[in-house]
């Protein structure tokens, strides 16, 4: 620290005790009026004579005093405390201001900013109060304050002529009094960081079109923000395209906000270079969710509709109530509608709940592809389950995909015992579907209403599950072998398995043996596997339009997934166990799921077939009867046939199933990808960027070069771009808002049998439950 005499002549506080009066220069700031420099108990005091019209503070004399390393002797540094020019020192403090003392013993505080371009000065000319702004906010994220907009005063064509920045600490809050029951209490417990600060930055206008800096305060009365503590200074603290980006991406995923921070934090190297909180981060969140509001059944429906006029293939349907609230909500995607056409013989149905804030029941219509993976089809929103929404859900399926599925299977609602044979009928000139009820259902049923004992105790369910479960026994052969056990056990008079005996024709597979793809689905498990499926992207309290999204993102997961396995099937080849030609033929012909079940009946007829009889060679062929020993069935084996023949192999299970043009067109426009094409630009930049950073090291000179290079970059885009508002950005992922009247009201909540915290809960669950509490 130096003190500068009358005469303008420089010298160190450190060589004399004693200075003449004049002018003290301390960490680049002059102190005027300088009227006596003494070193006193450690200390250096320096008293000055501060005008009051100078920082209107309320004294006119005042003094600072400045603590002396005991190790180097350096006074450079000020503060409270006891400070050291280097971190070596033990008494050494982070504080990032120094602070003069009133009379009365107050402390005035004065950011201390390295690096002089992002200093203030008077006369300081700005292209606009924009920019004015966001130079003395930088200031103030790196000086240790806030800033906010104070007064302003506008000329009489309506422009800003004088405009005050203040201090976030400017000013006073009043108390919230309450009273209850004559007692005086606070309604809420909040903090004010509000204690009449006076520092301030006063732009005035200047011709043409600027402005310029006409007063600057630069005291505080309050402590600045420390090192550690400017990150969460507002100036420090926004919420960037980038992390936007990252929270609505995160949220597609079923990531919450935690979750989302705290990954941020590991992408970029520390909470504090984040530059936000995970209380903005929840903000923005809770933004979005305000954003959609109660415009959420208009939105969708919006949504819906930009989304068919960009991918023809796209079906849709919707129905309201008298009130306008949305109550049912169809819609089949191009890719599903093409899945449908060759995956839609075999279908499986059922609902599930939680996934929206309504407790509108989620139903997908449920396949099996070429690689014996799960494939949705189409999907639907109800808000009840009865026969009239069913009905309206399977109409449509039906108009959406042209043609019935070949057979359906569900569980054993009521409702749906109406629905299925007369929506999916011959009566619309298609061929009627098959109705197949879940077994694992019907087999849970056996111990409630037949009794644990006699179902756990006894070899009733071994000798009913060898009739129940095969399906290589002739009808007749299970219908006498149900009857012996009945009669064995005397549960002829019970009247429960009478009702199933007399449904039997839609869930024993026996009835279902000699049709095709009727085998392929026994229960409902593929449905229970698709909504567990899509329990991992939903939760209870999503909006419509956010759980538009989640259904998006889990159909990514589903169909790349599809993606990954025709790739797997075409690019490889399975190992043969065997040397026969059609074993090499199917591994060409098949997917590799379903080649290795073609591969374990290859084996099987080595080891389990019998030949029974041979025929002389005719042309060439000889043909012979074989029998399986574990199947009664007879199967004729043409010795001689290397390949498969094409008439007999169904399209569905090879590699090319999908391959060939379609009539359902996937052409999706370019401006309806624009969102993930700009979040995989910003995933890639942002990448690129923490690439060079690493490059560059622990170097300053190389770090350096990174930081002017990215500020460069920022200067010029601030000429040529606009910044996006945080409602545009918001209307860019989820939808604009409409415009005009809302037609489509959103749905009310609703009450349905399967919603997790409404339904009753049977005695039997209720005990299995508590024995899998632990004791």
């Amino acid at each position: 620290m130096q003190a500068v005499s009358g005469d303008g002549a420089c010298s160190d506080i450190t060589d004399s005790k004693h200075l003449a009066t004049g002018t003290v220069k301390l960490d680049g700031r002059c102190y005027t009026s300088a009227t006596k420099v003494e070193q006193h108990n450690a200390r250096w005091r320096i008293d000055l004579n501060i005008a009051r019209e100078d920082y209107d503070y309320g004294f006119c004399r005042g003094h600072i005093e400045i603590p002396i390393c005991s190790i180097c002797g350096d006074s450079s540094r000020i503060s409270s405390s006891s400070a050291s020019c280097d971190p070596a020192c033990s008494d050494y403090d982070d504080s990032i201001s120094s602070y003069v003392l009133s009379p009365g013993g107050r402390r005035y505080y004065s950011p201390s900013v390295g690096e002089k371009q992002y200093i203030p000065f008077l006369n300081q000319v700005h292209d606009s109060l924009d920019k004015a702004i966001l130079f003395y906010k930088n200031y103030g994220r790196l000086g240790g304050f806030d800033v906010r907009k104070g007064t302003e005063k506008r000329a009489d064509d309506g422009t800003i002529i004088l405009k005050h920045f203040v201090c976030s600490c400017e000013g006073f809050v009043e108390p919230n009094i309450g009273r209850t029951n004559g007692i005086e209490c606070r309604e809420r417990r909040t903090v004010s960081k509000r204690c009449g600060c006076k520092a301030r930055l006063v732009m005035k206008y200047m011709f043409p079109n600027k402005y310029f800096v006409m007063s600057l305060i630069d005291v505080h009365n309050h402590p600045l923000a420390s090192e550690t503590g400017r990150q969460f200074l507002r100036a420090s603290r926004e919420m960037t395209v980038g992390l936007r980006n990252v929270v609505y991406d995160a949220a597609k995923a079923n990531i919450g906000c935690s979750k989302t921070y705290t990954l941020v934090k590991e992408m970029v190297g520390g909470y504090s270079n984040v530059g936000a909180t995970l209380c903005d981060f929840r903000n923005f969140n809770r933004d979005l969710k305000s954003y959609v509001g109660d415009k959420d059944g208009q939105m969708i429906i919006d949504k819906f509709k930009v989304i068919s006029e960009t991918s023809e293939g796209f079906y849709y349907a919707y129905e309201v109530d008298s009130a306008g609230h949305l109550i049912k909500l169809f819609w089949a995607d191009a890719i599903g509608r093409r899945n449908f056409e060759l995956y839609g013989d075999a279908m499986s149905f059922d609902a599930t709940f939680d996934t929206n804030k309504y407790n509108m029941i989620f139903a997908p219509f449920t396949g099996v592809d070429k690689h014996d993976k799960c494939v949705t089809f189409a999907c639907c929103l109800l808000s009840q389950e009865n026969v009239a929404h069913y009905t309206w859900a399977f109409d449509h399926l039906v108009k959406a995909m042209g043609r019935n599925p070949v057979v359906v299977i569900t569980d054993q609602c009521p409702a749906m015992k109406i629905v299925v044979p007369a929506s999916f009928s011959s009566a619309n000139g298609l061929i009627a579907s098959k109705h197949r009820l879940c077994m694992w259902h019907i087999m849970e049923k056996f111990p409630v209403k037949l009794g644990n004992r006699l179902v756990k105790e006894t070899d009733f369910m071994e000798k009913m599950k060898k009739y129940i479960w095969s399906s290589n026994i002739e009808i007749e052969e299970f219908e006498r072998g149900w009857e012996a056990v009945i009669k064995e056990f005397k549960l002829e008079d019970n009247k429960w398995l009478k009702d199933m005996y007399g449904i039997r024709s839609s869930w024993i597979p026996a009835f279902f043996r000699d049709e095709p793809m009727f085998g392929l689905l026994r229960t409902t498990s593929r449905s229970e596997s698709e909504n567990s499926f899509f329990g991992q992207f939903h939760k209870q309290g999503d909006s419509l339009c956010e759980f538009w999204l989640r259904y998006q993102s889990a159909m990514d997961r589903q169909r790349n997934e599809t993606n990954r396995l025709n790739h797997e099937s075409n690019s490889s080849l399975p190992s043969a166990v065997s040397r026969w030609f059609i074993e090499n033929d199917a591994a060409d012909l098949f997917t590799l799921a379903i080649f290795y079940k073609v591969q374990e009946e290859i084996i099987a007829s080595c080891l389990d077939m019998q030949i029974k009889r041979m025929s002389e060679e005719r042309d060439g062929v000889t043909y012979m009867e074989i029998r399986d020993v574990k199947v009664p069935d007879k199967i004729f084996k043409v010795i001689g046939v290397t390949k498969f023949p094409r008439t007999l192999v169904l399209n569905r299970w090879t590699k090319l199933a999908d391959s060939g043009t379609s009539s359902m067109s996937l052409a999706v426009s370019n401006s309806f990808s624009k969102m993930e094409e700009v979040s995989l630009k910003l995933t890639n930049i942002w990448f690129d960027f923490r690439q060079a950073v690493n490059k560059a090291g622990m170097e300053l000179d190389k770090l350096d070069q990174v930081h002017s290079t990215v500020m460069q970059l920022s200067s010029e885009l601030d000429k040529n771009c606009s910044n996006l508002t945080k409602k545009d950005h918001m209307a860019a992922m989820i939808g604009e808002q409409p415009s005009g009247d809302i037609t489509i009201l959103a749905p009310n909540i609703c009450k349905n049998k399967g919603n997790y915290f409404k339904r009753l809960i049977s005695e039997r669950e209720k005990a299995v439950t508590k024995a899998k509490k632990r004791v």
